[in-house]
């Protein structure tokens, strides 16, 4: 799930989008009516959406989109009038008066790119260290001169290992120093 952050200067006007938001299914993480409390949100969550007016209570939209962390998207709510005078490429927008069907529309958007986002860097594989590569190359030579096994067959013999106990090579390589080196 993705955690939304409403941010307006007017609690009141926070805690209706709030609402709204809520009873359309979707996760509201806090409510808040300056950027500073935002940031202090966003250290507890990895991503996420932030919901928000032109001009907040300590600062504008542009300045609290600079501080957001990577993985945080913004959805500015304005009237035209004020969305006219910020152009911006990067944030998307709404013109009030808001229409649920577009937020909803607008946020399932968002929410498709940050879930896809969060698939695509599951998929990079995890670059090892030096320390951890020597590691599993110790471990390989260990099963190789004890087990008598190729260096290929020590390598699947790992890997088999790791995926049978849930733990990646590392860990792995040393649970085969733990029992294999006395």
């Amino acid at each position: 799930m993705v955690g939304i952050i409403v941010v307006f200067p007017k609690a009141e006007d926070a805690r209706n989008i709030r609402n709204i938001l809520v009873r359309n299914g979707y996760q509201v993480s806090a409510v808040c009516t300056s950027g500073a409390q935002v940031l202090t949100v966003t250290d507890r969550l990895a991503d996420g959406i932030v919901v928000c007016g032109y001009k907040l209570t300590d600062m504008m939209y542009t300045q609290l989109k600079e501080y957001l962390p990577a993985g945080f998207d913004m959805l500015l709510i304005a009237s035209e009038h004020a969305l006219s005078q910020f152009p911006d490429g990067e944030i998307i927008r709404l013109s009030l008066p808001l229409k649920v069907h577009d937020i909803k529309d607008t946020l399932d958007m968002m929410t498709e790119n940050i879930l896809r986002r969060r698939k695509k860097a599951k998929l990079k594989p995890k670059v090892r260290s030096e320390e951890e590569k020597k590691l599993i190359q110790e471990a390989k030579e260990l099963l190789m001169s004890r087990s008598n096994m190729s260096e290929e067959e020590a390598h699947r013999y790992m890997q088999k290992c790791s995926m049978d106990s849930g733990t990646n090579l590392t860990e792995t390589a040393e649970m085969i120093f733990t029992l294999l080196k006395y």
